[in-house]
């Protein structure tokens, strides 16, 4: 399997990575450790879970998806296999409901992932969500103290704009902190804005890892999602509505085509379209069961030539 940068970190991944969302929400424990024993089995490796995985889920409360992953570590001794990344800074029940990126909850929290994920060490700490309400250096501060402690090995950033994340880089290199390796923005086939442009142009300047989320559009580019009557499909089926327009319809037509051409599902190329865009470490991905997962670690074997990689440009324009 093909591995890659995660920045400048020096630790190397496969070129997708599982999302752990579904872990505790729609995928139980048993499923769960089918679909993680079946990704590292195919000779992948970054496994990205959050703090906050799935307190949205009825009766959840938060960290069921790193408990379950801590589980399923501790039971198939595969901690060396792979790399563990999880998030913090998310609202979370019981907090107050701001995005949380402060010293102190740093160190609370990361104590909570450990004991969760049942790991010594956490090999990508990920600030969820900017917090503009704290001071960078804080935060940047507080990540080198869990670096030095040897409880996180690299640190990165999720949804931040590029001008965030320019100036948290710069503060790094004047005051000698640990900088964010990697950028974890939401993008694929039809959402563009939040990653095409500036903070893309950072990244790839910057040598910053990419890892997008929502690589699959919660489900849209798997085309499952065709018309009204098959928003009842899935516990997401209803946020799709809106992406049943001119633009989503030809995004899931030139889709068609390229897995036609393949023989593969159309999961396969939307991941495959990332998979080879440059400046793309690893696209993220969720399974609910290993069969799932199949279309998903295709993708890491299929190359499209250059004029399916315009089409599919071109489409979701």
């Amino acid at each position: 399997m093909e591995l890659r940068n995660l920045g400048r970190s020096g630790i190397r991944v496969g070129p997708l990575a599982l999302g752990g969302n579904v872990f505790g929400w729609t995928a139980d424990e048993s499923a769960s450790f089918r679909v993680l024993d079946a990704f590292v089995d195919a000779g992948l490796n970054l496994i990205d879970t959050a703090d906050c995985y799935s307190s949205w889920a009825p009766g959840n409360q938060g960290g069921e998806s790193e408990t379950i992953i801590g589980k399923w570590l501790k039971r198939g001794g595969k901690r060396d296999r792979v790399v563990v990344a999880t998030k913090v800074g998310w609202e979370m029940p019981g907090r107050p409901q701001r995005k949380d990126l402060s010293a102190a909850w740093i160190r609370e929290e990361v104590e909570n992932s450990l004991r969760r994920l049942q790991v010594d060490a956490i090999d990508l700490y990920q600030s969820h969500h900017d917090d503009l309400e704290t001071p960078q250096e804080e935060t940047l501060a507080a990540h080198a103290e869990l670096i030095r402690a040897g409880k996180v090995r690299a640190i990165g950033a999720s949804n931040f704009s590029a001008e965030r994340l320019a100036s948290a880089l710069k503060l790094s290199a004047e005051k000698g902190l640990p900088r964010y390796e990697t950028m974890q923005p939401h993008f694929n086939l039809y959402e563009r804005s939040h990653y095409e442009g500036p903070l893309e142009d950072l990244c790839r300047r910057e040598g910053i890892g990419v890892i997008t989320y929502f690589s699959l559009a919660s489900g849209f580019l798997t085309g499952k999602y065709r018309s009204e009557a098959d928003l009842s499909k899935s516990a997401r089926g209803g946020g799709m509505k809106d992406r049943l327009n001119p633009r989503g319809l030809r995004i899931l037509d030139a889709l068609d085509r390229v897995a036609e051409a393949h023989g593969v599902r159309p999961a396969t190329v939307a991941l495959a379209w990332l998979i080879a865009r440059p400046g793309i470490t690893a696209p993220i991905a969720s399974a609910t069961s290993p069969e799932q997962l199949e279309d998903q670690i295709a993708a890491t074997r299929l190359i499209l030539a250059a004029d399916e990689i315009r089409l599919l440009d071109e489409a979701g324009r």
